[in-house]
């Protein structure tokens, strides 16, 4: 027994030995911030950009998110992103994973080429969408113009220059770029959905559609709830395409203060550090986590609740 305590001992420390420089880079950039973030979220902004020298304000972040009307029109700016970028991508992943699942002439080259977009940076598929949209010499533009004439919206103000039409475009533009993770997730889930399943429905005489609405997206449930819990996250989280693509604008006017219509929650935590509010985009920052927290902790309620409901059938 001695023995076995001194060799597991042993075993230990050299395990700890292995991990001592993830776990030392995991405590500096990740444990530490998170804990210094909200130690920064009770103090006040500084005059010189330095953290050296702030003043304790207690809870007057957290009271100041509150009255902030920016904040709060972030806020439902990223709850209109992620309505239409997690519908639209689920859509769009299920579509193509459908359409590569079948005996397509050249499917692995299609998958690996709807798949590419989604390794790429995201701050550089910002700048290539962009250049896309832009009047008069993007493509979009360009092509517009010679299917109907230079006087058309594509080719004067742009998707990325109206108010009413930006934040879709950026939608479109990152359910496109995304669309392949997903698609590759649909494929392995569809891959493994038993072929006797089908077969049993086709001798019950069911439909296409039926077959898919009774058993392919059950049997998706847990790919979709997986892209539906990480679609929040993400649009709680976006702010590169927003930084790449239109800065927070078009500007808009809504009761008496100018707003940016594509600045969502991220890109306006951005600002106030950019400004130097430090302690002010901390406590914003806490306020996201603990919205986010609800929110995934509802859906799973809601799902387990369905899950409970299908068990029970």
């Amino acid at each position: 027994m001695y023995l076995l305590a001194i060799t597991s001992s042993k075993d230990t420390a050299i395990s700890f030995g292995f991990l001592s420089p993830f776990l030392l880079f995991f405590g500096v950039f990740l444990i530490f911030p998170i804990f210094y973030s909200f130690y920064l979220s009770f103090f006040g902004s500084p005059t010189d950009y330095s953290l050296a020298n702030l003043d304790f304000v207690g809870l007057s972040n957290y009271f100041r998110i509150a009255s902030d009307m920016q904040f709060w029109w972030s806020l439902g700016v990223t709850a209109l992103y992620g309505l239409m970028s997690i519908p639209l991508g689920i859509g769009a992943s299920l579509a193509l994973a459908l359409l590569l699942d079948n005996k397509l002439f050249g499917k692995s080259f299609f998958r690996s080429a709807f798949f590419l977009p989604n390794v790429l940076d995201m701050l550089v598929v910002g700048v290539i969408w962009t250049l896309i949209y832009a009047p008069k010499f993007g493509a979009l533009a360009q092509i517009t113009t010679w299917l109907f004439s230079e006087d058309n919206f594509f080719n004067t103000t742009g998707l990325l220059g109206s108010p009413m039409t930006a934040l879709f475009a950026v939608v479109i533009a990152m359910v496109l770029k995304g669309a392949g993770f997903g698609m590759v997730l649909f494929l392995a889930a569809l891959q493994n959905i038993p072929e006797a399943v089908y077969e049993a429905a086709d001798i019950d005489g069911a439909t296409e559609w039926q077959k898919f609405k009774h058993i392919t997206v059950p049997l998706l449930r847990p790919i979709i709830t997986f892209m539906v819990i990480t679609g929040v996250i993400g649009s709680l989280n976006a702010f590169t395409e927003i930084y790449a693509m239109t800065s927070g604008g078009p500007q808009v006017v809504i009761a008496g203060e100018t707003v940016g219509s594509t600045s969502v929650a991220g890109y306006y935590l951005f600002k106030q550090f950019d400004a130097g509010n430090y302690g002010y985009a901390a406590a914003i920052s806490y306020m996201l986590l603990i919205i986010t927290l609800g929110i995934t902790w509802l859906q799973q309620r809601f799902l387990n609740r369905e899950n409970g409901k299908e068990a029970r059938k």
